[in-house]
């Protein structure tokens, strides 16, 4: 053997040596594995009501599904379905159609473009590739809120256009107050009623009121169980790395009405409670901070979010975004004043204000990263204002980000590195100054 190939040897023996070993993944909690065939039976569901010949809709994250649940109607989410082309990174050829062959503006909601791309396709009208195969079944109907963003008016009425179909529409107005005036209540109200009439007679379903009861009873049940999970992260140090909470979106945005998803909400509660008594947690290093995420989260690059947080010990452990669908009411007027107040872009600065400044003292939060989400303008405009104000009155610091909640071209993963090394300066220094008295 020569001296370069023992050489050689012992190198590559070193090199083998010294490389660390992979590290195990985390093996899938059951709740995780329960979602996901909730998930695939929505699309699953959908499909076989199609080729049955019944009606299917899309509707609107924030619509009251009761009322297609108590109707027994499959409806698909396609904001929940942007997110998750996004998060796949498989959003670049549906935004290059939208802006190109189909002409719309790139200052458009990237949900949207992604969707309209998505719709062109099932329509005839374009060859994008899709990647899950089609399974966001062409709709018959539309539901839609403004609760959310008014962008959506737009978007849904551009898909009755293109396909020829109704969108069924109830109109929630902005906030001006921080509360629901009764007048507004009776003008949501007036307009759920009428929506129960037409969606009856468009899809020749029939109104069980006995149902509509037992149905607002599982989705008050999954909302206390959502806002329950949620609320256990003010543990300390936090059970659950809360990242982990986006994942269990599609519970609430798709299914809120369903027994399904009670199961789904109890298993998470369980295997949370399961940390907290054996003192362990999901966060995979040590908690140093606890943090505050006030936007829609970065889909494309969430992994990217994750581990940049993790490398300095920050655990997000509130957000404003997912709680958005922890949904409390007990009758048919209380869900229009539910529903009506369910929204960030539907509130007012002061009621923003007062719900982040509660979310920061009750879950013990040393800092706020804001999301500048380029589709959603009318969020980033208060929400200038509302960072600048809470910081005034908490001394809590905060940073911010430009990103997108679904496309890709929008961030910097430099700019994200820094902003959050300009906060852990400033949240390690107030730690030190309480230390020190």
């Amino acid at each position: 053997m020569s001296e370069n190939a023992t050489l050689k040897e012992n190198t590559a023996a070193t090199d083998t040596a010294a490389a660390p070993a992979p590290k195990p993944k985390r093996p899938k909690p059951k709740s995780m594995i329960m979602l996901g065939e909730q998930t695939n039976a929505l699309f699953e569901n959908a499909r076989i009501a199609k080729e049955n010949g019944e009606k299917v809709g899309w509707s609107a994250s924030i619509f009251p599904q009761e009322i297609a649940e108590t109707l027994g109607l499959n409806i698909l989410y396609p904001e929940n379905h942007s997110a998750g082309i996004a998060a796949r990174h498989q959003a670049d050829p549906f935004l290059q159609e939208c802006e190109g062959p189909l002409g719309y503006s790139n200052d458009l909601c990237a949900y949207a473009k992604v969707n309209l791309a998505y719709a062109s396709v099932l329509n005839g009208e374009s060859n994008v590739e899709l990647p899950d195969g089609g399974k966001m079944i062409k709709p018959d109907f539309l539901l839609l809120t403004n609760n959310i963003c008014n962008q959506l008016t737009k978007w849904y009425e551009n898909l009755a256009k293109q396909m020829d179909i109704p969108v069924f529409f109830i109109d929630t107005c902005y906030n001006a107050y921080d509360y629901v005036t009764e007048t507004r209540v009776r003008y949501v109200r007036a307009q759920i009623d009428k929506l129960i009439e037409d969606l009856c007679a468009f899809t020749g379903k029939t109104w069980d009121e006995e149902r509509f009861k037992k149905i607002m009873e599982i989705s008050q049940r999954n909302s206390y169980l959502w806002e329950r999970a949620n609320n256990l992260l003010d543990r300390k140090p936090s059970p659950l790395s809360g990242f982990e909470l986006f994942n269990y979106m599609s519970a609430m945005v798709c299914n809120r009405g369903k027994e399904s998803s009670t199961a789904v909400l109890q298993q998470l509660n369980d295997e949370i409670e399961q940390h907290i008594k054996n003192g362990t947690s999901t966060f995979p290093v040590e908690e140093q901070f606890r943090v505050s995420w006030d936007g829609i989260a970065c889909w494309p690059y969430l992994g990217h979010n994750l581990r940049t947080l993790k490398k300095h010990g920050i655990n997000m452990v509130a957000s404003s975004y997912g709680k958005a669908w922890a949904i409390e009411y007990e009758d048919l007027d209380g869900m229009a004043r539910a529903y009506c107040f369910a929204s960030t872009n539907g509130d007012n600065a002061t009621t923003m204000i007062a719900r982040r400044i509660e979310a920061l003292e009750k879950f013990g939060c040393e800092g706020t990263i804001y999301h500048v989400n380029r589709s959603c303008k009318v969020m980033d405009c208060q929400m200038m204002e509302v960072q600048r104000q809470i910081s005034a009155r908490t001394g809590i610091p905060f940073t911010s980000f430009d990103g997108d909640q679904a496309d890709y071209r929008n961030y910097s993963e430099a700019q994200f590195e820094t902003r959050i090394q300009g906060l852990v300066e400033v949240m390690r220094q107030n730690k030190e100054a309480i230390s020190n008295g």
